[in-house]
């Protein structure tokens, strides 16, 4: 997957009673550059693990004829109180429920039968790696915020990420020590925290950095177009393919693909997307031949899937594949210590941008800024410092420079009268309503009413509403 030669120190324990099955992945392993082991059952697999020298271990979820995982749940148990080695499960297509259970009591990953040579050796490093950059690290003192952010910025490139908060910092530093990783990547957070300049600094850090970084909006993809918009299509595979098409991981091959807002990923599309998060591989749609790609996968949502798995509405298995390593970004009210050099930071750009360099802002200006509640969070502070550059006159900008002249909301005695209108009534007109100010910008619209562009969509259907007729999106 990644392409490097894993170091012969690198120790692989692989249990399972079938002596053919521990045969040929020792085989695979030496081949490509491990030292295997090899345990027939639990027992013997405590004992080698023991011995000490093992970095990681392949185990089955069963040992005898029983087939309902105990064992291997057991044995995974009994590592786990022992050891912190990492742990990769091999099971069955049938039984990725007993996978996802044994991930919830501490494996890393798990891989399926029958499997790919390249994936499972893929999995494996990946796993290695990610251990070796997680373990905790010793420092010869605390330095300060400055210093650590100093550092980071000497290393790696960081740049849009401005601040110095201590939650920011942490975040950082995971990045540099898990970007040259192929890790799957899980970014949450408010929205406008910042998750796509987070996703796209992993890549530039990453191995992959020469290769592709492909955005994808999934939320915003129908269940009867996700595969064509992901896998691609030949011409004629469905009436309106007029031509052939490469789907967005084909484009992302030998780079990363960003999934963003994957909680609003409908039922039918998480299934599609969980084979090619498995094997990276997939079918264009009106071909029968497999595809293969390496692609590195990170995501970002602003929901709590692990409550979406609680109510089952996002599938526990694919959220065990997309959060190998999870980034929380905190909000700006979390760091407000931040506020100023966010500011001062866009302030230049917008400078630059639209002609106006060298302004300041004054103590006023600061002053409320930091009054502010910022639900937007970055993004927002972002728009009203641009805002202000645009009407600003002098060359520094006060706190009247930023005042909003919108006027206030909407009084009770502007609502229609009881009765008058429905709550559907009026949710359709304000879509209605925010369109027309937007002139179609259907993302614009979506931050307006506080929904995601997905949520949109489907009030866009469930209303009638025809959004080509407002303008170009």
């Amino acid at each position: 997957m990644s392409g490097t030669t894993p170091s012969p120190s690198r120790t692989i324990l692989v249990v399972d009673d079938d002596s053919s099955i521990t045969a040929s992945l020792a085989l695979l392993l030496r081949q490509r550059g491990f030292v295997a082991l090899a345990a027939g059952g639990p027992e013997e697999a405590l004992e080698r693990l023991g011995a000490g020298g093992v970095d990681l271990v392949l185990q089955d979820m069963n040992f005898s004829r029983a087939t309902g995982g105990d064992e291997g749940l057991e044995l995974l148990g009994s590592i786990r109180e022992r050891s912190s080695v990492p742990v990769i499960l091999m099971t069955a297509w049938g039984t990725i429920d007993l996978a996802v259970r044994g991930m919830r009591a501490g494996a890393q990953d798990f891989i399926t039968k029958p499997w790919g040579n390249d994936a499972l050796v893929g999995i494996l490093e990946t796993a290695l790696e990610v251990n070796a950059a997680t373990s905790p690290r010793r420092a010869p003192r605390a330095p300060s915020r400055r210093e650590r952010r100093a550092e980071l910025d000497r290393l790696f490139d960081f740049d849009g990420l401005v601040g110095e908060d201590h939650a920011l910092l942490d975040i950082l530093e995971m990045v540099s020590r898990i970007a040259p990783t192929d890790a799957s990547v899980l970014i949450t957070g408010e929205s406008g925290t910042g998750k796509e300049e987070l996703a796209e600094a992993v890549h530039r850090n990453s191995r992959r950095v020469d290769g592709p970084f492909v955005k994808v909006n999934v939320g915003g993809i129908s269940s009867s177009l996700f595969e064509s918009e992901m896998f691609g299509h030949l011409r004629g595979a469905f009436t309106d393919a007029r031509s052939d098409r490469q789907g967005r991981f084909e484009l992302a091959d030998g780079g990363t693909i960003f999934l963003d807002e994957i909680g609003e990923l409908e039922a039918q599309s998480q299934v599609k997307l969980l084979r090619v998060l498995q094997d990276r591989s997939f079918e264009v749609l009106g071909s029968s031949k497999t595809r293969r790609v390496d692609v590195r996968v990170i995501s970002a949502t602003n929901r709590r899937l692990a409550e979406m798995v609680e109510s089952g509405s996002f599938r526990e298995d694919l959220l065990y594949r997309l959060n190998l390593i999870t980034l929380e970004l905190p909000p700006l009210r979390e760091r407000r210590g931040d506020i100023p050099r966010l500011a001062r930071h866009f302030l230049d750009r917008a400078g630059a941008l639209y002609g106006r360099p060298g302004l300041e802002l004054d103590p006023s200006a600061l002053e409320w800024l930091d009054d502010q509640r910022w639900p937007g969070n970055v993004r927002q502070l972002k728009q009203a410092v641009e805002r202000a550059v645009l009407v600003g006159r002098g060359e520094t900008l006060s706190d009247a420079d930023f005042a909003d002249p919108t006027p206030p909301s909407a009084s009770r005695a502007s609502l229609p009268a009881p009765g008058a209108m429905t709550l559907a009534d009026m949710e359709k007109a304000m879509i209605e309503k925010c369109m027309a100010r937007f002139r179609g910008n259907i993302s614009q619209t979506a931050r307006a009413l506080g929904v995601s562009r997905a949520a949109l969509y489907r009030r866009f259907e469930r209303y009638r509403i025809d959004p080509e007729a407002y303008g170009e999106d």
